[in-house]
């Protein structure tokens, strides 16, 4: 069972994403790993939570039960959303089960990708240079839908927005990332992810010290850097870079996670760390794995 409520020195909670044990897009990469393994390791491993993965069931009757009998608290869960092309009364129908599910299991956040204004196909297989990019005369409606949305979430459901920035959406760069949110109210909250900065190019504490009042969420991951590398020199696809083992566990890729350790401990940021790897199980065994992020973590908050 997991005892594990708060992080040392802080009063943040950790959690694990089951994409170590799963892919949510990539179905073969722990095709054949049972949710109650992936609840089993992460609980054994002394997290307090795990976020939602495809493997999960979507009623809170039956969620519940699996994630309390492992002593787990459901941290969040990512919403695919398309107000980059609809209104926010589009969005606010299409995100209600999935709303309704994270208020259910008592969840303070809802994870929010960008998918619209997507390569057409399979964006995530697209060669990562064939990344749609937002007219900047588009941003300002944008950020205007994101607050009303976040707003008519948080009034109906009590949840906040927490956008996710993300390679290959139209908020990756600091640039756009800083546009997007800038220009947004305070209703639309920051999603902060360490790998997803690193690979986009940029330090992860420029976020921390211009939108830190902001941050609701924050995803753990590390990036191999060679590894990135190969996949801007080859134009691979955002794909071919998962599985390649472009992201691993914190603790073993080339980011410091001295600045977000110090944001959780001076803010008293009171949310969720998510320890979100996306590696092939079968080339980084799961439990084994988040193991070590874990105690890597815990380590960085006892120092």
């Amino acid at each position: 069972m997991s005892q594990q409520s708060t992080l040392p020195s802080s009063k943040a909670r950790l959690a694990v994403s089951p994409l170590s044990w799963a892919n949510d897009v990539l179905e073969d990469l722990g095709a054949d790993i049972s949710l109650d393994t992936c609840l089993n390791d992460a609980a054994a491993n002394g997290y307090a939570g795990v976020e939602l993965g495809r493997k999960f069931p979507r009623e809170a009757s039956v969620l519940k039960p699996l994630l309390d009998k492992n002593g787990l608290a459901l941290a969040s869960g990512w919403h695919s959303g398309q107000l980059a092309e609809k209104s926010v009364g589009e969005e606010m129908i299409s995100v209600a089960a999935h709303a309704e599910l994270l208020k259910a299991m008592g969840c303070s956040v809802l994870v929010y990708g960008e998918v619209a204004m997507m390569t057409p196909g399979s964006p995530l297989d697209a060669p990562m240079s064939h990344r749609l990019l937002m007219p900047e005369a588009d941003r300002a409606g944008y950020s205007a839908r994101l607050t009303e949305f976040g707003k008519r979430l948080f009034d109906t459901y009590g949840l906040r927005l927490a956008y996710h920035h993300h390679l290959m959406m139209v908020a990756e760069t600091f640039e756009e990332i800083s546009a997007i949110i800038g220009e947004a109210g305070p209703d639309a909250g920051l999603l902060l992810d360490t790998g997803h900065a690193a690979a986009a190019g940029f330090d992860y504490a420029e976020l921390i010290e211009r939108f830190g009042d902001r941050i609701v969420h924050i995803h753990l991951k590390d990036v191999r850097k060679a590894i990135r590398a190969e996949v801007q020199s080859k134009d691979l696809s955002f794909n071919e870079g998962v599985r390649n083992g472009m992201f691993t566990i914190p603790g073993d890729g080339v980011i410091d996670f001295d600045p977000v350790v110090r944001f959780v401990k001076d803010t008293g940021y009171a949310g969720w760390l998510v320890v979100e790897a996306e590696q092939d199980p079968a080339v980084a065994a799961p439990k084994e794995c988040t193991a070590r992020a874990f105690e890597f973590v815990q380590s960085k908050f006892r120092d």
